[in-house]
Formats: C-alpha cells, structure tokens, sequence
C-alpha cells in the first residue's frame, strides 16, 4: 500500500515545514501550500488523503478551503489555528472538519491525530467495500454502505464524522458511552488530553437530526455519565 498523501496548509513557511517534516518522518508524502487558492489547486491537481488547514490565512481563509473541499470530497480534515477559542473549534468543524488541533501543538499529537484519521477513514469511511450494515429504528434510519441517514423519515447530510459518531452510538442502543469512549472508539486513538470535540459533534448531530435539539429524543444525554440512543 503507497503512503498516504497529505496536503498542508499554512500562511507561516516555518510552521508548513514543520508539519512537512515531521509527517514526511512518518514516511507519508506532503504537498504544501501557503495560501488557500494553492491549496485548492493542488488538492484537484493530485489524490489528496487528508488535509491539515490552517484556519488564519489572508485571502481564502481555512474554513473556506474546509467548505470547497467538502463539497467534493470526504477525506478526513484537520484544522489548525492559533485561536483556541469555542467559536473557532465549533466554525471548523461546523465547516466539515474532522478535528481541531491548536497552536503551538506537539508534533507527536498532530502525527497521533493524522494516523487516527486515516485508520477512522480507511475502516468507515474511504473507498473499500464494507460489510452490510443497516440500521433501523423509530425515528432513525442509517445506511453503512451508502453513509445514508434519515431522522423522523427525511434524508439528512452529516459531515463523515458525524456519521461515524452517529452510527457508532446507534449500533449500541441502549447503552451509555463517555465522550473519551466515543472519542476512542470512532477515532480509533485514545483521547490525547482533555478535549471537548465530541460535544461540539454531538451538539451539531442535534441540531442536524432532532425535531427539537434543546429536547432531544434520539440521542439522549445520561448525565454526569455521557451519550446513548435507547431502541
């Protein structure tokens, strides 16, 4: 199997390097661009299997790159900024990213959450053939095979984590998972430090597939506990 390819995104020259090199250390193959249009070329230009995207840039900024690539692809998409704050995790990922990594980040994380993504993707969500899997409930329908979800009888489009966040809970009715099980289960990585990225796709999945997302009736909160959709 060939390394995968990996596109990364950033204004600053030093930090591009930085990321090239370290993931070229993890004998994946790096495309590097400093700016969103160059990004955009190259990612159309070649096969790209998971993109790392600055949010901060001049011009096309990151979460434009993010939307332009969702509309085309499903590729695993890392985010990174400078800005820790609630309002930039959640416009990534409301976005269609997958996962949000702040500056300055350990090298180690950033290579633990790539490796994460491609196993997530190559498992759940990538071009192999996956085994059969249909599930169906009162108010929820979910396709394994063609990543199809319908809520209370009507289609909804749910960024590939998502799905994988929804599918995982909803092949375990009944039972109560933490947001670190979650975590370790759909991104296939224990959880790195304290991290509240499954909230906000939880939070998002409501507001997505709940006729009421502040009363929500398919995925349910166990408080003190974490998530569950009972059957």
């Amino acid at each position: 199997m060939s390394a995968a390819l990996i596109l990364v995104v950033d204004d600053d020259p030093e930090i591009a390097r930085l990321v090239q090199l370290s993931l070229e250390e993890e004998d994946y193959q790096v495309l590097v661009a400093n700016d969103g249009e160059t990004a955009l070329e190259l990612f159309e230009a070649n096969e790209v299997d998971l993109a790392i995207l600055d949010i901060m840039m001049p011009g096309m900024d990151g979460n434009e790159v993010c939307r332009r690539i969702r509309e085309i692809s499903h590729i695993p998409i890392i985010m990174l900024s400078a800005r820790g704050t609630q309002f930039d995790k959640v416009s990534g990922l409301d976005n269609g990213a997958d996962d949000y990594v702040t500056k300055p980040f350990d090298s180690m994380e950033l290579i633990a959450r790539v490796k994460s993504q491609l196993r997530r993707y190559n498992e759940l969500g990538g071009s192999e053939v996956l085994n059969s899997g249909e599930i169906k409930m009162e108010n929820l329908w979910l396709d394994r095979d063609g990543r199809q979800v319908k809520a209370y009888g009507k289609s909804v489009e749910l960024t590939p984590i998502e799905f994988d966040i929804l599918y995982f809970l909803a092949s375990h009715p009944n039972t109560t998972f933490s947001t670190d099980e979650i975590f370790e289960n759909v991104w296939k990585e224990e959880i790195y430090q304290m991290s509240n990225t499954v909230m906000v796709h939880i939070r998002r999945l409501r507001q997505k597939i709940e006729l009421d997302p502040k009363n929500s009736e398919i995925i349910k909160t166990v408080w003190g506990v974490g998530y569950r959709i009972e059957k």
